[in-house]
This record gives structure tokens, C-alpha cells and sequence, in this order.
């Protein structure tokens, strides 16, 4: 399975006119023009991640003339949150969500993506900026996972937060600075379990969102869980409420 990439100014410009879900764009340090101005307020707000890099990276990654702008389009399709969620309310089931906030690691992401989809997870849900790539490593690492579970993408996690407990999910942070042990909660009812990055964890305001935190209780001198095995045991606990 090959990465996919828009290759030139007009295609990368006509791709975000005609709405096509882009990964993250890559442009020429330096780079200017009308063109570029109109490529540039046509991405405002719109939470596709902008970069700027030496025109050699641009060079290595495509023998065409790219003219400055490289865009890369995700592997798979990602879902609308909303359609999710009430889908899986509207079957009767008790909706299982997983918020990555900050974790950008691709190999993790895969690892998390494979133990949410063994888990039983109903979406996973990414923010536009600050996560890693759907890209062919990610879908590699998640042992093909990614192509059967839901990934929507959000402007900021808390949005997500707001759209979920609209949905009347209970929202669970996991977090080593949480009072409470993993087996105090009640995964049983409707659920999304966030994670935050390895070194800053989750934001303060997605934090702050939460109706409960959590941590995984530890022995020994290290001080915490890969995040990826982290949410593994914690998607398991709630597999074993669930099936009590």
C-alpha cells in the first residue's frame, strides 16, 4: 500500500476547493506568490496541519515539479464523529470511544489503533493538528486494524468532548496524577477514554473537560506505561466490565 500525495500549487488548491480530506501539506521554505497567498487562505481554518521545509525534503519525496507544495491525502476515509456515535446508540449498544490527544508517535498510534480494534472500540478520534499520520506505517503497526475501525478527525479534542457528552457519554482521562485506580471506573455505561501524549500527557483543557480521571496503578521504579500498552490495559478493563 502505497502513500498517496498531491504533487503542484493548482492540483494541492483544486484538491481543497473540491473538499478532498488532506492529511497535512508541505511547502517550500520561503515560498511566495499570488498563488500561494490563495493556497494559503483557502487552508485557514480548515485544521489541515502546514509545514515548511527545505526544498530537498520536497525533491526526495517526488521526481515530478512539485512548484514549492506537496499535500498528502490519508489512506483511509475518515468518519463523521456524529453519524457514529447515534449509529452505535441507535443499535443499542454502549458507545466505547477513544480520544488521542497528542500522541503523535506513528508505531503507538498503529499499536493503539490494533488493541481498540481487539477491544471492541467504536471510534477512535484524532485532532487535526499535533497527531500522528494514518499514514502506511501507522496502518503496518496497527497489523491492517486501522482499515476496520472509525478515525474521525476534529478541529481541538475539545470539541469532540462537547459533541460526545451531548451524546451523554461519561468522559474518563487516564492519567498517572489521578487519585482514583483504573478499577473504579465504570466502563460499563457510555464511554470515551482519552490519552495524552507520552511527555506532556493531556491538555490542561482537555483535563479540565473530563467527569473522571484515572490511573493505572504501578509497581516498580518506572514511572509509567508506553502509551499504547497503557490504553491496551485500560481498553481490557473495560472488556472485562462489559462482559461481567
Amino acid at each position: 500500500m502505497k502513500e498517496y500525495i498531491i504533487v503542484g500549487l493548482r492540483p494541492v488548491l483544486e484538491a481543497v476547493a473540491a473538499g478532498r480530506a488532506i492529511e497535512r501539506v508541505l511547502c517550500r521554505q520561503g515560498m511566495d506568490g499570488e498563488l500561494f497567498r490563495t493556497l494559503q487562505t483557502a487552508l485557514a481554518g480548515k485544521g489541515i496541519s502546514v509545514q515548511f521545509v527545505p526544498v530537498e525534503k520536497l525533491n526526495r519525496l517526488t521526481s515530478l515539479v512539485h512548484q514549492g507544495v506537496v499535500a498528502y491525502v490519508p489512506l483511509i476515509e475518515y468518519a463523521d464523529m456524529d453519524t457514529v456515535v447515534s449509529g452505535v446508540i441507535q443499535r443499542g449498544e454502549q458507545p466505547l470511544v477513544l480520544l488521542l490527544d497528542g500522541v503523535t508517535d506513528v508505531r503507538n498510534f498503529g499499536g493503539i489503533a490494533r488493541s481498540a480494534v481487539c477491544a471492541g472500540v467504536h471510534l477512535i478520534v484524532l485532532p487535526a493538528k499535533g497527531a500522528a499520520p494514518v499514514n502506511t506505517e501507522a496502518i503496518k503497526t496497527s497489523a491492517g486494524a486501522l482499515l476496520y475501525i472509525p478515525v474521525a478527525r476534529t478541529p481541538n479534542i475539545r470539541t469532540a468532548i462537547y459533541l460526545l457528552k451531548a451524546h451523554g457519554l461519561h468522559i474518563v482521562a487516564a492519567t498517572e496524577k489521578a487519585a482514583q485506580p483504573l478499577y473504579v471506573a465504570d466502563f460499563t455505561r457510555p464511554t470515551a477514554i482519552i490519552f495524552g501524549a507520552e511527555d506532556t500527557g493531556i491538555s490542561p483543557a482537555a483535563l479540565k473537560l473530563a467527569d473522571a480521571t484515572i490511573r493505572i496503578p504501578l509497581q516498580g521504579p518506572i514511572a509509567a506505561l508506553n502509551v499504547a500498552t497503557a490504553t491496551a490495559v485500560t481498553l481490557f478493563e473495560a472488556v472485562r466490565q462489559r462482559q461481567l
